[in-house]
């Protein structure tokens, strides 16, 4: 999956600086918090209609919620731990929002240290030239795109992750339509959540290399 224009977007932040891909200071939430109540009703959003989840047959670990959480790095980091399917939003005091969300399959995985260089509403959908040749019918949209809707694999919002040179890693935290695969490793190596629960990490992020992600197998 690649944005458009990214010959424009490496130019524009590969003069910024952040710190090179390391491990975590990660610790493990101390204690659940109550799911966020009505967060996944239907919503028209930028003129397209978001079905309600059926929430209730997931898992209510994947449902978003404060939680306590402990960890060095600061507010507004975002931190992916891919093994338990979770991603943290750190906030002030001790806290974090923490989302359910779905994984890359084996051998397509990755982590490390990255940034969101930016983030898109509806975004199209140019999945990489690697992922056409193994999904020919796909090949069509590796240069055109696929144009932003319901169905769209890359849900309601897209956060573009680039590495300390200011390159595109490639990989997203983005929405999916597939609300059934959160929990799962289905995805070829982009983190996916919700659309109603990406919209409102969307809505918390600001790009830039201080918005650290740290990803971990």
């Amino acid at each position: 999956m690649r944005p458009r224009n990214t010959t424009k977007i490496l130019g524009i932040f590969a003069a910024l600086a952040i710190s090179g891909f390391a491990s975590a200071s990660l610790a493990a939430p101390t204690e659940a918090g109550s799911p966020v109540p009505d967060a996944y009703g239907k919503i028209i959003d930028n003129g397209f209609q978001l079905p309600a989840i059926p929430i209730q047959k997931l898992d209510k670990k994947f449902h978003r919620q404060v939680v306590d959480f402990q960890t060095k790095e600061s507010a507004g980091t975002v931190i992916v731990n891919t093994r338990e399917r979770f991603l943290y939003y750190v906030l002030s005091g001790g806290k974090a929002v923490r989302y359910g969300i779905g994984v890359g399959k084996q051998g397509f995985a990755w982590s490390g240290t990255a940034y969101v260089a930016w983030k898109q509403e509806w975004p199209t959908w140019h999945p990489p030239k690697e992922m056409a040749s193994r999904k020919p019918e796909i090949a069509k949209y590796v240069e055109d795109g696929m144009n932003p809707g319901v169905t769209n694999p890359l849900g309601a919002r897209a956060m573009y992750l680039f590495n300390e040179k200011g390159q595109d890693t490639l990989f997203r935290l983005h929405g999916t339509p597939e609300w059934s695969s959160i929990g799962t490793a289905a995805s070829s190596g982009c983190i996916r959540l919700i659309n109603q629960d990406v919209i409102d990490l969307y809505s918390r992020v600001r790009p830039g290399r201080n918005t650290k992600v740290v990803v971990i197998q």
